[in-house]
């Protein structure tokens, strides 16, 4: 029992950690890190896969 209450406290806090600029900054959002939004992926024609099998 003892392992279980740590893992969910270690889950708990992680998940709180990771949220801290959703969470307190007003308008704060998980940054996007697809790929057709990246410029440098772009200039260099990288594209996303699921992009190419729905667009073409």
């Amino acid at each position: 029992m003892a392992i279980l209450l740590l893992t969910v406290t270690m889950l708990a806090l992680a998940v709180g950690l990771l949220g801290v600029k959703i969470f307190f900054v007003k308008g704060g959002r998980f940054p996007n890190t697809h790929i057709h939004d990246n410029p440098e992926m772009r200039r260099r024609g990288i594209t996303c896969a699921r992009d190419e099998e729905f667009y073409k």
